[in-house]
């Protein structure tokens, strides 16, 4: 068992949540905020677009069951990369297409992840997504955790 952990922002965390928490070899899943320059910060804050945050999942997973790779793609088929600051209805700089990536590794397999796609015809528009070192997470609080779970209903654009 290898353990390792990825992060992703793209758009509402709570459908991009369950659409990794479900795969295979994925351990645990939290939802949160990063890529900002407030600490701490609450939903609220976020919301308000003064803190620079994203809406992210941290993704813990079993490297050997399912491999880096894979969650970029599952990252990649989940939203519109294109999108600049937003995801379908939801419309700010929390909702950016963003890859903070923990290792060289991760970083090199997500830039050539996004130029095989930007060179493939697949999108009309440029990925707008940004690949960045992780910074520091900040849990979400406990009501944001798992909601589509918890609640039964789908109401993200995923």
């Amino acid at each position: 068992m290898k353990i390792e952990t990825a992060t992703f922002g793209a758009g509402c965390f709570w459908g991009v949540e369950e659409s990794f928490r479900n795969l295979d070899g994925v351990q645990k899943t939290r939802v949160g905020y990063a890529g900002g320059k407030k600490e701490n910060p609450t939903y609220e804050d976020v919301c308000n677009h003064k803190t620079g945050h994203a809406e992210v999942v941290e993704v813990t997973y079993d490297s050997d069951i399912i491999s880096y790779k894979k969650l970029l793609e599952k990252f990649f088929e989940i939203h519109d990369p294109t999108q600049l600051n937003r995801q379908g209805p939801d419309i700010g700089d929390q909702y950016r297409s963003v890859i903070f990536t923990h290792s060289d590794e991760q970083e090199k397999e997500a830039r050539d992840t996004l130029e095989t796609l930007n060179q493939s015809g697949k999108y009309s528009d440029p990925i707008a997504t940004q690949i960045k070192a992780v910074p520091t997470f900040y849990e979400a609080e406990e009501y944001h955790q798992k909601y589509v779970l918890k609640k039964g209903d789908g109401t993200c654009h995923i």
